[in-house]
C-alpha cells in the first residue's frame, strides 16, 4: 500500500497537545512505510478562525520536526491544500450527491430548526433534522433557488437498516441508520462542513489512513455512507483515545496543560514533549521510554494504540525532560538555560556558563532555574538559626570558627586564581587542616553565601559563581550575624 497520511488542523488558535499527538502519529506512520505526510488547512468554519493561527500550525510542526511532504506552502499534485480555496470542488461533489439521490437541498430557516429542536427535546427525543425538505419536488426547489431563498445541502441517510465500519483501533462497529442525522454537507455560504470536506479531500488526496481523535468515531458511519454514495474506496480509520488531565477532566488551556507552547514556555524540551506524547496512548511493546523522532518512526505500529483514554502525567513528563536535559552537552544546556538564568540574574559580573554548569544535573525543566538563583543578585535576609544543622552537628560557635577560617583561606586566593579547582583545593585543605567533617566547613559557607538551605550547588560552587569580592563580603556578613547571635 502507498501510505499517505494527513494532518488537517483548523486554524482556531493554539496547538493542543492532543492535536499534536494526532499529527505525530500520522507523521510516524508515513515515515515508517516510506509514505507521504500531508498538511491540509481546514478553514471552512471561518467564524472560529483566529488570526495568526495558521502561522502557529506551521511553526509548531517545524519546531517539532513533523515536516510535511505536501501542503499549502509546498504544493503537490493534490492541491490546493487549503479548504477555503477548494470551494468549487465541494459544490461539484455535492451536486453529484444530489443528482444521485444521496443528498438534497434544504431551505429550512433557523427559526424553524430551533422550534423543531425544542419540540424534540420536550418529547425526550435526540434532536435531529426531521426531513422536512427531503421530498421537495425538483421544480419547487428550482423556484426557491431562483427566488434567492437561502439553502444548504443535507446528506440523505438511508431509511432503516444499519451501517458498519471498521476502525483499526476499535474494530468493527455497527450503528442503526435511524440514529444518524441528515447532517449538512454544504452550508449557505457555499463552504462545506467538516463532515463533507474531509471525505472529499481525503479521497482526492489519496489518503490511505485517516488518523484522528476518538470524538469523530460516532461520525464515521456518515463518512462511510458518503464514500459508498460516490463509489469510492474507504480508507483505513485510526481513531485515537483522548488525552486527559485525569479520569474525569480534559486538558485545559486555562490550566496551562493543553497547549504545546505552554510546555515549551515552562522549560520542557521539544524532544521530551514529543517523546512523551508518542507514549500517551501508544505502547512500543517494550519497556523502553526514550526515543528520538527517527526511532519512533521505526518502532511505530498502529496495533500499539490503546483504546483507553491516556492520562497526562506531568511528573512523568518532568522526569523524561530531566533525562533529556542531562543528555545535553554543557554548551547545549547553557544555550537553552540562558534565557531562564537571565530571568533571575541581572548582574553582569557573573559567568552564566558557570551557573549553567552547576544547574544541569539539578534541573528537570528549565523553568526550575529562576527560583534556584534568587540569591545571586542580592543576599536575602536570613536567620542565624540556619547555621545550626543538627545532622551535621554545626553550632553557632563551630560555624563562626569555620567562616573565619574560610575567610582567611579564600582571602589568600587572588582574583586571577578564583576558579573552581583552586577554591575546592583551598576549602578541602581547610577541612583537612581543621580535622573536621566536610559539613562543618561547607554548611556554614553555603548559608553565608546564599542565605538559603537549598541551593543548586554547594559553598564551593556558589563562591565560584559569586566571585571573589562578593563572596568575601557575604562571609563578613555571616560572621557579623553569628557574632551578634552569640553576643560577642
Amino acid at each position: 500500500m502507498n501510505v499517505r497520511t494527513r494532518f488537517a488542523p483548523s486554524p482556531t488558535g493554539y496547538m493542543h497537545v492532543g492535536n499534536l499527538r494526532t499529527a505525530l502519529y500520522a507523521y510516524l506512520l508515513a515515515r515508517k512505510h516510506g509514505g507521504t505526510f500531508i498538511l491540509r488547512i481546514e478553514d471552512t468554519d471561518q467564524e472560529r478562525e483566529v488570526a495568526g493561527a495558521v502561522d502557529i500550525i506551521y511553526s509548531t510542526l517545524r519546531q517539532t520536526g513533523l515536516l510535511w511532504d505536501e501542503g499549502p506552502d509546498k504544493g503537490g499534485p493534490c492541491g490546493p491544500y487549503v479548504q477555503s480555496e477548494r470551494k468549487p470542488i465541494y459544490r461539484e461533489h455535492a451536486d453529484m450527491l444530489v443528482d444521485g439521490g444521496h443528498a438534497y437541498y434544504c431551505f429550512c430557516d433557523k427559526e424553524r430548526l430551533d422550534l423543531m429542536r425544542k419540540r424534540q427535546e420536550a418529547e425526550g427525543k435526540q434532536p435531529k433534522y426531521d426531513g422536512h425538505c427531503r421530498t421537495l419536488p425538483r421544480d419547487e426547489r428550482e423556484k426557491l433557488i431562483a427566488a434567492g431563498k437561502p439553502w444548504v445541502i443535507r446528506q440523505r441517510i438511508p431509511d432503516g437498516g444499519t451501517t458498519t465500519f471498521k476502525d483499526e483501533v476499535f474494530g468493527e462497529i455497527t450503528v442503526e441508520n435511524d440514529t444518524l442525522d441528515d447532517n449538512v454537507l454544504l452550508k449557505s455560504d457555499g463552504l462545506p462542513t467538516y463532515n463533507f470536506a474531509n471525505v472529499v479531500d481525503d479521497h482526492l488526496m489519496g489518503i490511505s489512513h485517516v488518523i484522528r481523535g476518538m470524538e469523530y468515531l460516532s461520525s464515521s458511519p456518515k463518512y462511510n455512507l458518503l464514500y459508498q454514495a460516490f463509489g469510492w474506496d474507504i480508507p483505513k480509520y485510526v481513531h485515537c483515545p483522548p488525552v486527559m488531565r485525569d479520569a474525569q477532566r480534559k486538558l485545559s488551556k486555562r490550566d496551562g496543560d493543553a497547549s504545546y507552547q505552554d510546555f515549551i514556555d515552562k522549560g520542557y524540551l521539544n524532544e521530551a514533549v514529543m517523546n512523551y506524547l508518542a507514549l500517551l496512548g501508544w505502547n512500543p511493546g517494550t519497556d523502553r521510554e526514550k526515543f528520538t523522532l527517527a526511532e519512533l518512526a521505526e518502532a511505530f505500529d498502529i496495533s500499539g494504540i490503546s483504546k483507553s483514554p491516556a492520562i497526562f502525567d506531568p511528573v512523568k513528563l518532568a522526569w523524561l525532560n530531566g533525562e533529556y536535559i542531562r543528555a545535553l552537552t554543557p554548551q547545549e544546556f547553557t544555550a537553552k538555560a540562558l534565557p531562564f538564568i537571565k530571568q533571575a540574574v541581572k548582574r553582569a559580573d557573573v559567568a552564566f556558563a558557570t551557573i549553567a554548569a552547576v544547574l544541569q544535573q539539578r534541573t528537570e525543566k528549565l523553568s526550575d532555574i529562576p527560583p534556584q538563583l534568587d540569591f545571586i543578585d542580592a543576599l536575602p535576609d536570613y536567620s542565624p538559626e540556619m547555621f545550626i544543622h543538627k545532622k551535621s552537628k554545626t553550632t553557632f560557635e563551630s560555624s563562626l570558627a569555620s567562616l573565619k577560617a574560610a575567610r582567611e583561606a579564600l582571602d589568600a586566593i587572588p582574583e586571577s586564581g578564583w576558579d573552581h579547582p583552586t577554591l575546592h583545593a583551598a576549602l578541602m585543605g581547610l577541612v583537612e587542616k581543621l580535622a573536621v567533617k566536610n559539613a562543618i566547613v561547607l554548611w556554614p559557607l553555603r548559608v553565608a553565601l546564599s542565605g538559603k538551605e537549598f541551593t543548586p550547588g554547594g559553598g564551593i560552587e556558589i563562591a565560584h559563581i559569586l566571585g571573589r569580592k562578593e563572596s568575601l563580603a557575604r562571609l563578613e556578613q555571616g560572621i557579623s550575624k553569628l557574632e551578634t547571635a552569640i553576643g560577642k
